[in-house]
């Protein structure tokens, strides 16, 4: 079957089910969600001074008393530096645990490792919201039987609220956390900022671990995560390093051409109409969308705009504005430099949010509604301005869904900023390989070679033809490009599909088919 931009979905998938597709980006939530199911947190409790504390991480796995097919979560707040998943799922297979379910927030390259659990069973299935490195290419090349999900933000949250995803263990790292369980990633020496995308997880999961490298005396404040929640606490040698955070899609660029795009960036904002008091801003992953800050600060100052807030990953830039009184709060869900923790720690301006107040939209205020500007990367965008940022050039899994499509569909203003064409490769493509974010909730992209409006915002377009600036189709700049970089080779796909790509309200909005080598 066809969903509602043309994408050939599959009826049913095995072991997953019936597939629901894609009917457009607010169609679903016009129509309510009051026949959704919702599944309530589950009943715990401890008696009286039992103490919480294990030994090892191993000990504290095994009592929660694994068992075969469970589903098991952790988050990426620490990103390449994490220490502790890999650990996780290795201790689980020595204990013979088999047909896990893995729900990670996100996926990068230091838990490549963990394709050895896929090939001798212990994990068979797949939630996330990105997948890179070693693990993408397996799961692309089909080493699971069952397709990965991939998920928003907001949509992992609205997956455990309705059901989708049953946590039966979530394995939560501190930088810092007491005897029982109150922890947070604000300071500490691994200290990596907010623990905002295992909000959902500490309320849903069966049994929740604390793993820390700093046990503090009680009671560890602030309480990113509470002692309510929590089952067992582990002190470790190292949860990881806090410094590779600020690594790949969360370094800003120092390329020159990034930068440039960056600057146009912020002369789109800034000749948008929406650059006045009280505007609301966010920036996603990607160098040259996180440069926009940079470029940002600058305009802001000169013309004295003062902004109401900045959401979503933090960057020291977003910290130096809210300092300067350029923004009057941060809420903050991700934290993209280890730097951001002190500044979550200590001024109160500086907001720690979950997940699902972030923009789980089967809620009555996620924030990303009440966004103006939003700014985001994009590994392919076509010229119905759908956006990958999924898949690469060979077709395999190198990317995150992660808040794109949550942030573009309830921004007032959505800018996309890439180059035209990387290497030889196009990235202003006739059509994008698999979409994660609808061009419908796209309103602009920004490259080096021009600026392209979305047709249903002919208003902005004359704003920005005012100011001089580059504005033209993006047909033209498309052909243009297909000019310079000519044809690339197809890549070869085989029918199965190895991950379904679900948009924020749980349709599928798309599928990713296993390559051919």
């Amino acid at each position: 079957m066809k969903n509602a931009i043309g994408r050939e979905i599959p009826e049913y998938i095995e072991g997953f089910g019936k597939l629901e597709p894609f009917q457009g980006a607010w169609k679903k939530l016009r129509k309510g969600w009051m026949d959704e199911p919702t599944i309530p947190p589950p009943n715990k409790a401890k008696l009286p001074h039992q103490s919480k504390l294990c030994e090892t991480l191993e000990e504290a796995i095994r009592k929660t008393s694994p068992k075969d097919g469970m589903t098991v979560s952790f988050h990426h707040h620490l990103r390449n530096g994490d220490e502790i998943i890999v650990k996780s799922i290795e201790i689980l297979s020595k204990l013979g645990i088999k047909n896990i379910t893995l729900a990670a927030s996100s996926l990068n390259e230091v838990q490549d490792p963990l394709v050895q659990y896929i090939k001798d069973g212990t994990i068979t299935n797949i939630w996330t919201s990105g997948l890179r490195g070693e693990l993408g290419k397996a799961i692309s090349s089909g080493i699971l039987e069952k397709p990965v999900v991939i998920h928003s933000h907001g949509g992992r949250v609205r997956a455990i609220h309705t059901g989708k995803i049953n946590l039966d263990l979530a394995i939560i790292v501190a930088s810092a956390a007491d005897e029982e369980g109150n922890a947070t990633g604000t300071h500490g020496k691994s200290a990596f900022g907010s623990i905002g995308y295992a909000g959902i997880d500490m309320r849903y999961a069966k049994q929740v671990v604390i793993v820390t490298d700093n046990l503090v005396d009680y009671p560890c404040i602030p309480l990113s995560v509470t002692q309510n929640f929590v089952d067992y606490v582990v002190t470790v040698d190292s949860i990881g390093d806090a410094s590779k955070i600020a690594t790949g899609t969360t370094r800003i660029t120092k390329s020159p051409m990034d930068l440039r795009i960056a600057q146009l960036a912020a002369d789109v904002i800034e000749h948008s109409g929406l650059f006045v008091n009280g505007y609301s801003f966010q920036v996603g992953a990607g160098g040259a969308s996180l440069a926009v800050a940079k470029f940002i600060r600058d305009k802001m100052k000169r013309k004295d705009i003062k902004g109401s807030f900045m959401i979503g990953g933090v960057t020291s830039y977003c910290v130096d504005m809210l300092n300067e009184g350029l923004f009057t709060t941060i809420f903050d869900v991700q934290s993209f430099d280890a730097a951001v923790s002190s500044s979550l720690l200590n001024n109160k301006h500086h907001i720690e949010i979950p997940a699902a107040l972030y923009a789980n939209p089967f809620n009555c205020g996620c924030m990303t509604n009440k966004l103006d500007v939003v700014v985001l990367g994009a590994l392919e965008i076509d010229t119905d301005f759908n956006v990958n940022v999924i898949t690469g050039s060979d077709g395999k899994l190198r990317g995150a869904s992660g808040g794109h499509s949550d942030t573009a569909s309830g921004a007032k203003l959505t800018i996309v900023v890439c180059p035209s064409y990387r290497g030889r490769l196009p990235i202003v493509v006739e059509k994008v390989s698999t979409v994660v974010t609808p061009g419908e909730t796209v309103d602009v992209l920004v490259t080096e070679r021009g600026i392209c409006v979305n047709p249903k915002k002919p208003e902005l377009e004359e704003k920005l033809k005012a100011a001089r600036l580059n504005v033209r189709s993006i047909q033209d700049l498309q052909q243009e490009v297909a000019q310079i970089t000519g044809e690339p080779k197809p890549v070869k796909f085989s029918d199965k599909v190895v991950a379904l790509i679900e948009y924020r309200d749980g349709t599928i909005i798309d599928v990713i088919r296993q390559t051919i080598d």
